[in-house]
C-alpha cells in the first residue's frame, strides 16, 4: 500500500500530456524502475482530480511509446531494455550442438574477394551494387513472378525488423510460428509488437492457427517457408496453397517470408503470398551459405514496401557497405561457390538424417522430412526439457531447450540440436547418452529390445545415405 501511494504522489499532471511527461521523467531518472506497476487508472485519476479517460489516454500514449506495457490483470508495468536470448553462445568445454551456426568448412573463403573491382562509394551513389541487382533478377526474381524492387538489408533479422517497423506501430499483432526463430522473439519485444503464436507441424505453419491469428487482428505474418528454425520442417505445396487462401481474405496484412536457408535447402521454395497481395516481402540472407559475418540480405518487395525500406537504406543514410556488396557479388559469381553449395546442401542433409536415424533407433521420432542446421527432438516426459539439457551438459553436450523458442504460450517438451558439424561417431554417442538420460519409457529402448529402428518419414532412405563417406570424408 505504501509503495502504491508513493507512486501516486510522484506522478503529476493536469492533462494526459503532462501525466505522460511526468511518468517518463520518473522512468528516465530511475524513480520508477523496470517491473514496477503504475497506479490503477481509477486511483491515479482520483489522486490528480482528472477524468479516468484522461489517465487512460496517458497510459495508452506511454504504451505506444514503449515506456510501459499493459498486462491486464497484472496492471500497467514499466518496461526496461528487453533481455534477449541469442544463438551462438555455447558453454565452453562442451560439444557445441546448440549454436545454430553453419559449418565453417562449408563456407567459401574470401581470398581474392576484396580485390573484386571495388571502387570507393560516396554519398549519393547507387545503394545497391549493379552486379547484385543482376544476380537477384536472374536467380531470385523468378520465385516472386510479379512486379517488385530489390533492396539490401544488413541481414535477415535487420530486414524483418525494418519491414515490420515500416508498416506497424507498437502494440500491433504479428503472427509468427510457434516455436519460432530466437531473433523473431527479440524483434517482437524490441518493436513492442504482440506476437500471436501459430502452431507448426510437419507441413509447416498451421492453417487453423493462421486463421485464428488473422481473426484476432494480426496486421503482419512472418513465415519461414523452409528449414524452419528450430524444427527444421519446410512448407509443403499443399500447406502453402492453404495459407495463401487464408491470407487472400486479408489483403491488409503484410506478408514476410524469411527464406534464410534458400541456397542450401533440399526443399523447393513454395510461396504463401497470395497473388495480388499489396504488401509483401521475400527475404533471403547470405548468412547460412556465404557466412554470418557477411551482413547482407536481399529483400524483394512490392513497390511501396521497397520504397519505405529504401528511405532508411538509401545512399545517404544507412546503406549496406559496398565493400560487403562487392565481396558477396564476387562469391556469387564464382563457379566454385556453386560447387561448395551443392556439397553443403548434401552434407547438412546427411548429418541431420544421420542423427534422426540414431534417435529413431532409441525410439525417439523427430519431425520430418527435415532441413537446415538443426533437429527438433521431442521428449517423452512433459516439462523435462531443462532437466535434459542439464543432464546432457553433464555428459559433455550443449543443446538448447525448446522453451527458448516459444512466445510464452507453453513449455514444449523438446530440445533443439544443431547438426551442422555432427559426425557419425558423435551422432551415435549423443543418441546413446540421451537414451541413458531419458531412461525406461514406452517410446524408448528400441535398440535394447531388438526392434527395427524407425526412420524419419520422407527422408528418402536416410539410413542408406548415412553410410559410406560424406562430403568431408568422415566415416559414417
Amino acid at each position: 500500500m505504501i509503495d502504491r501511494i508513493d507512486r501516486i504522489d510522484r506522478i503529476e499532471g493536469a492533462s494526459a500530456d503532462e501525466v505522460v511527461s511526468s511518468v517518463r521523467t520518473l522512468v528516465e531518472t530511475g524513480a520508477l524502475r523496470a517491473g514496477e506497476s503504475l497506479p490503477p487508472i481509477r486511483d491515479l485519476a482520483g489522486a490528480l482530480g482528472l477524468n479516468r479517460n484522461t489517465v487512460a489516454a496517458a497510459y495508452a500514449q506511454l504504451a505506444a511509446a514503449g515506456v510501459v506495457e499493459s498486462r491486464r490483470r497484472g496492471g500497467t508495468v514499466v518496461l526496461g531494455v528487453p533481455d534477449l536470448d541469442r544463438d551462438g553462445l555455447a558453454p565452453s568445454g562442451l560439444v557445441d550442438l546448440s549454436s545454430g551456426n553453419p559449418d565453417p568448412s562449408l563456407l567459401p573463403g574470401l581470398a581474392g574477394a576484396l580485390d573484386a573491382g571495388y571502387a570507393p562509394s560516396l554519398y549519393g551513389g547507387p545503394p545497391v551494387d549493379a552486379d547484385l541487382v543482376r544476380w537477384a533478377q536472374e536467380h531470385l526474381a523468378p520465385d516472386v513472378d510479379r512486379e517488385h524492387r530489390v533492396v539490401l538489408a544488413h541481414g535477415a533479422v535487420d530486414a524483418v525488423e525494418r519491414l515490420l517497423a515500416a508498416h506497424l506501430t507498437r502494440g500491433d499483432l504479428v503472427a509468427v510460428e510457434d516455436p519460432c526463430f530466437l531473433s523473431s522473439i527479440g524483434t517482437l519485444r524490441l518493436g513492442g509488437y504482440r506476437g500471436v503464436p501459430v502452431p507448426v507441424d510437419d507441413e509447416g505453419m498451421s492453417v487453423a492457427g493462421l486463421r485464428d491469428a488473422l481473426a484476432a487482428g494480426a496486421r503482419a505474418v512472418v513465415c519461414t517457408p523452409r528449414a524452419h528454425n528450430p524444427t527444421g520442417v519446410s512448407l509443403t505445396p499443399r500447406r502453402a496453397a492453404a495459407l495463401r487462401d487464408a491470407l487472400s481474405e486479408h489483403p491488409d496484412v503484410l506478408v514476410v517470408e524469411d527464406d534464410h536457408f534458400s541456397a542450401v535447402s533440399t526443399h523447393p521454395y513454395v510461396r504463401i503470398t497470395p497473388p495480388g497481395a499489396p504488401r509483401w516481402a521475400l527475404v533471403r540472407s547470405v548468412s547460412k551459405f556465404l557466412g554470418p559475418d557477411l551482413r547482407l540480405a536481399f529483400v524483394l518487395a512490392d513497390a511501396t514496401t521497397a520504397a519505405r525500406l529504401e528511405t532508411r537504406l538509401g545512399s545517404s543514410t544507412t546503406w549496406v557497405s559496398h565493400v560487403l556488396q562487392r565481396v558477396v557479388a564476387h562469391l556469387l559469381a564464382d563457379p566454385g561457390t556453386d560447387v561448395l553449395l551443392d556439397q553443403a546442401r548434401a552434407t547438412y542433409a546427411r548429418r541431420s538424417d544421420r542423427l534422426a536415424v540414431a534417435l529413431g533407433e532409441i525410439g525417439v521420432a523427430v519431425p520430418g522430412p527435415g532441413d537446415g542446421l538443426n533437429l527438433w527432438v521431442p521428449l517423452p516426459v512433459p516439462g523435462s526439457a531443462r532437466r535434459v539439457v542439464e543432464d546432457l551438459a553433464a555428459h559433455g553436450w550443449a543443446v538448447r531447450a525448446g522453451d527458448d523458442f516459444t512466445l510464452g504460450t507453453g513449455r514444449p517438451s523438446a530440445i533443439r540440436v544443431t547438426t551442422s558439424t555432427l559426425d557419425a561417431p558423435q551422432a551415435e554417442a549423443f543418441a546413446t547418452d540421451l537414451a541413458a538420460i531419458l531412461g525406461p519409457h514406452d517410446t524408448l529402448g528400441a535398440r535394447a529390445r531388438g526392434r527395427t529402428a524407425p526412420t524419419r518419414a520422407g527422408t528418402g532412405g536416410a539410413e542408406q545415405r548415412a553410410t559410406g563417406l560424406d562430403a568431408q570424408g568422415e566415416a559414417s
